[in-house]
């Protein structure tokens, strides 16, 4: 049961890295320097060091406000394109109880996959329909809905891993059954000829 917690812990840190970079590396390097709710092994606990946490929390600082200020907030999508996947393979990796039960490399890929799918939805999908729909205006409130999302997702993703999960499951329900039903009314749109009743 713990190893499947952790996993869970682990895809609610991965997706939260693909919302904001830093932020799940942040609150997984405060809560194992200042508490007993993670244990991280070498070579993650280097997050719980002090002055990774500063580093950190300036990097926190500096996106949140990069993705909230017209053009530089494309800028910064772009550079993130690298780094939230990146932030999310160390924060799968990292997360306590799944780094000595999964294969590093297994979890590194996992997370890398989990924060790129979450961040390329964000950045190609979600971005271009609020610029576009609110002429950029709802950009900044969106961004900060994303900022908020970030960290209570991480936090839960910790204490409530269980919930994280849940969650997950079903957005990932969802996401398919869309899927499905999208592709069926494409293939209906793309057949010309009505079919005769039997």
């Amino acid at each position: 049961m713990d190893v499947l917690l952790g996993i869970f812990s682990a895809f609610g840190l991965s997706a939260s890295a693909g919302l904001n970079a830093y932020i799940p590396l942040l609150i997984v390097g405060t809560l194992a320097h200042y508490t007993n709710l993670i244990q991280l092994n070498s070579p993650w606990d280097t997050l719980a060091n002090p002055y990774i946490l500063i580093f950190l929390g300036i990097l926190v600082i500096i996106e949140m406000l990069a993705d909230k200020i017209p053009a530089v907030n494309h800028i910064n999508d772009l550079i993130q394109t690298f780094v939230r996947p990146a932030a999310g393979a160390v924060a799968f990796a990292a997360s306590a109880k799944v780094i000595t039960d999964i294969n590093p490399i297994l979890a590194l890929a996992c997370g890398l996959l989990v924060a790129g799918t979450v961040h390329v939805a964000k950045s190609a999908a979600l971005r271009p329909a609020v610029t576009a729909t609110t002429g950029g205006a709802g950009n900044v409130p969106v961004s900060i809905a994303e900022d908020i999302v970030s960290t209570i997702l991480s936090i839960l993703a910790i204490l409530i891993p269980v919930l994280v999960g849940t969650l997950m499951v079903l957005v990932l329900a969802l996401l398919l059954w869309w899927l499905w039903r999208r592709s069926g009314e494409t293939e209906a749109a793309m057949d010309p000829l009505p079919k005769e009743p039997s």
